[in-house]
Formats: C-alpha cells, sequence, structure tokens
C-alpha cells in the first residue's frame, strides 16, 4: 500500500491545474442554463406562467393544455441553446440517478417532415424500463410498470446538449419509487405545520418554504490518492482518520473524520 501511496503521490503532484476563463459577468453566467422564473417570463404565455407558479406554491393541477404551451415554451428556450435531446431526470432507490434520453425529433407516418416536436404528453409522463426498480435485475424488462412524472417545483436545466426535466418516479400502484417523493412529502409536511405555528403571529401567512444550507467546508481529494485508499473506494467515506479531539470522543460528527 505505500508503493501505491507515493505513486498516488507523484501523480497529484505532477498534474497540471485546469485553465478556466469567465468570458462574461458572473451576473449573466448565474442560471442561463436554468429554465427559471426570468426563462419562464419569456418563453410561456402569462396563463402557462401563471399554471407553473400555482403548482410550484399552492400545489394546484396545471390543465392539459396549459402542459402543451409550457412544452412549447421550454422546447424553444432549450433549442435556443443548442439543446437537441431532453431527459426525465430522476432519483431511483438505486443509489445513482437515471435518465431517459429522447430527441427533439419526430417524423410523419410516411417518413416525410421531419419536426422538433415536444408536447404536454411528454413533458409530464415518461416510462422507464425496469432497470431503475430497486430490484431491476430480478424482473423482466417488459413487465416494468414505472413511470416517472414532471414535479415542477424543481426548474428545468440544461446539461450539455440536454434538457433535464426533474420528475418523480412512482409504481403503477401508486408506491413511491425515488428519494424525491418522500422528500416533497416531508416539506409538504414541514410546510402545513409551520403554517400554523405562524398564524399564531401572523394571520397573513400562507406558506413556509423550507431551505436547505449548504456545509461552508469542503475537502478536495485527488482522483489518485482517492483511488488508493480502500475505504473510500468501497464505502465512499473516510472510515480510517484522524483521532477525535479531547473532549469530543462521543461527539457523533468525528465518528468518521474527512481531515485524514
Amino acid at each position: 500500500m505505500s508503493t501505491i501511496r507515493f505513486q498516488a503521490l507523484r501523480e497529484a503532484a505532477n498534474r497540471k491545474a485546469v485553465h478556466f476563463e469567465e468570458t462574461n459577468r458572473k451576473s449573466t453566467i448565474f442560471g442561463s442554463n436554468v429554465f427559471n422564473e426570468k426563462a419562464m417570463k419569456q418563453y410561456l404565455t402569462s396563463d402557462a406562467f401563471k399554471a407553473v407558479q400555482g403548482a410550484i406554491e399552492h400545489g394546484t393541477k396545471i390543465d392539459r393544455k396549459l402542459a402543451d404551451y409550457i412544452a412549447m415554451g421550454m422546447k424553444e428556450w432549450a433549442l435556443s441553446k443548442g439543446v437537441t435531446h431532453y431527459t426525465h431526470w430522476f432519483q431511483p432507490l438505486t443509489g445513482t440517478t437515471a435518465e431517459k434520453h429522447d430527441a427533439f425529433f419526430e417524423t410523419s407516418y410516411d417518413g416525410s417532415d421531419p419536426v422538433e416536436k415536444f408536447g404536454g404528453a411528454q413533458l409530464v409522463q415518461q416510462e422507464p424500463d425496469a432497470s431503475s426498480f430497486p430490484n431491476g435485475g430480478i424482473r423482466n424488462t417488459f413487465e416494468a410498470r414505472g413511470y416517472t412524472a414532471w414535479d415542477p417545483t424543481s426548474p428545468a436545466f440544461i446539461y450539455g446538449t440536454t434538457l433535464c426535466i426533474p420528475t418523480v418516479f412512482i409504481s403503477y400502484t401508486g408506491e413511491a419509487l425515488d428519494n424525491k417523493i418522500p422528500l416533497l412529502r416531508a416539506l409538504a409536511a414541514m410546510d402545513e405545520a409551520a403554517t400554523e405555528v405562524c398564524r399564531y403571529f401572523d394571520k397573513n401567512v400562507k406558506k413556509v418554504t423550507a431551505t436547505l444550507g449548504w456545509e461552508q467546508e469542503y475537502f478536495l481529494v485527488d482522483k489518485a490518492l482517492a483511488h488508493s485508499r480502500p475505504d473510500l473506494m468501497m464505502t465512499g467515506r473516510t472510515l480510517l482518520g484522524h483521532t477525535s479531539a479531547k473532549g469530543q470522543q462521543l461527539d457523533d460528527r468525528n465518528k468518521f473524520s474527512s481531515r485524514s
């Protein structure tokens, strides 16, 4: 292991820094590939925009006809940025994310008149195969009855040349098959409980939005050094690290030290 460690150190020391140069102002770059409120106001009709905002803020249903207008605006925004494909992006119970890609391309029944087509039906729902099920390797692919459904509370975004549409993943009978649905249910429960508490102080409170604060410290490990650590490769976390500081031996946050 010491030889591998020395080789990893040598590789890390000889690695050249990646040069990156910003050509635009940060305010211009930030959120430029996200179908956020600014983009929706530009590419959606007023009724379609109000429908999306109502679904985000109040959980109201979006009419299928308005879903067609939303899909049309989203497609035009994506095509203007060089996008060629779209995907329903979701988090199944397999430990990784999953995607189902399709092209903005469709031909007529006789093979003529190709068009970039993307309607409300493609936006709202898709059907991935059995590989996304928790026990996908056990069942046959054709027996999969799971569906991805568009989650308007998370904005669509562009990755490379693909429009990524955040979705939830549910079974044919309605069971949650992903990590997103439990999160949305928890947020709804917190909103309901917190709103009731806030109304003791202000009767005008109608909604409480929960947010997530990121940890301020990041520890970047060179790829070569990470590959020389069996615990990182097998478990994805540090199992061997520095001992806890004096007086903090029973503190949970020092159980796995990331400062090794």
